[in-house]
């Protein structure tokens, strides 16, 4: 973990208290944090980094049941190719990542990818903010992120049918700067930062994968800027009980505070039209992308993305 990544952090386990974390029994390297423990004085929880893997969700956020399949090698092949496929000119890639970035105004400060899985998002960011932290609960995901920041690429293996694999390259190009970023294992609903300290919040395709994406949309708002920031909420809004509760859902339902459309709710939680979201965001633009994610090679999921992007 970058050194300069410290003045963000908070405990997650204090939310919404914001108490310091200290650094203790490091083994830092040219502006790296190789080893080492966050230890909170508040309520005394310690968050370990290992090699150079910050793990900083609390105790009761981490991976379980249906969220223990992002670490597993299948959905890791099945995000890397979605996430980089276009960069060895796969014919079946998308466009997908680029079109997101183009939906984001360059500016100076910091900026975060709430469930950046393999990274690419979180790279194509670094084009348009000084520094970039992406966060996932995934650790396979993390560590593989870092990996690809580290070599500036990554050799991987897909799965062509049945038993049969074949190896996939790619490299990153010359304008993503992993200098400026970093990945840390974290909870996209109790995120592990300052109040106020990003000026631009990225969400891609989270909210129906998480058991709390009202907490998520709370988060969001809370560690963006309260004036200069700006925000991407990308979501298919393919709700599944496997993953939450239905009660707990932003759409999807005839019913209750969150009946009708998901990305309809979405936007009147940003404009704090029932004071949820903090300071309100304005000028909410609507779109849609579409995303892919292939299994094997005859084989793949297409999925329309609704995205909302806004400022305050």
């Amino acid at each position: 973990m970058k050194l300069k990544t410290l003045k963000y952090l908070v405990c997650p386990a204090c939310l919404p208290e914001e108490a310091q974390l200290s650094l203790e029994r490091a083994q830092i390297q040219g502006g790296e944090i190789d080893e080492g423990v966050l230890e909170c004085g508040r309520c005394g929880q310690a968050y370990r980094i290992d090699k150079g893997v910050a793990g900083l969700a609390a105790r009761d956020d981490r991976l379980t049941g249906e969220g223990r399949r992002y670490e597993e090698p299948g959905f890791l092949s099945a995000y890397l190719w979605s996430h980089y496929a276009d960069l060895f000119d796969d014919p079946d890639s998308s466009d997908a990542y680029t079109r997101w970035a183009e939906q984001l105004s360059p500016a100076s400060g910091t900026g975060l990818d709430a469930g950046c899985a393999t990274g690419r998002f979180s790279f194509e960011m670094t084009r348009k903010f000084d520094f970039v932290i992406g966060v996932d609960l995934s650790e396979n995901f993390v560590r593989t992120a870092r990996r690809i920041m580290r070599e500036r690429g990554l050799t991987f293996r897909v799965r062509e049918e049945g038993m049969i694999f074949s190896d996939r390259t790619f490299v990153l190009p010359p304008e993503f700067d992993p200098e400026r970023l970093e990945f840390l294992v974290a909870d996209a609903a109790a995120l592990p930062f300052r109040s106020g300290c990003f000026n631009c919040v990225a969400s891609l395709n989270l909210l129906d994968k998480i058991a709390h994406p009202l907490r998520h949309i709370g988060e969001a708002s809370r560690v963006a800027r309260p004036v200069g920031a700006q925000i991407l909420i990308s979501d298919p809004f393919s709700w599944s009980e496997t993953v939450c509760d239905s009660e707990m859902w932003l759409g999807g339902t005839d019913s209750g505070r969150f009946a009708g459309a998901g990305i309809d709710n979405i936007a009147r939680l940003l404009s704090n039209e029932d004071r949820t979201a903090g300071v309100a965001w304005k000028n909410i633009r609507r779109g849609e992308v579409w995303w892919k994610i292939r299994n094997h090679r005859n084989h793949f999921e297409l999925i329309r993305s609704l995205f909302l992007n806004a400022q305050r």
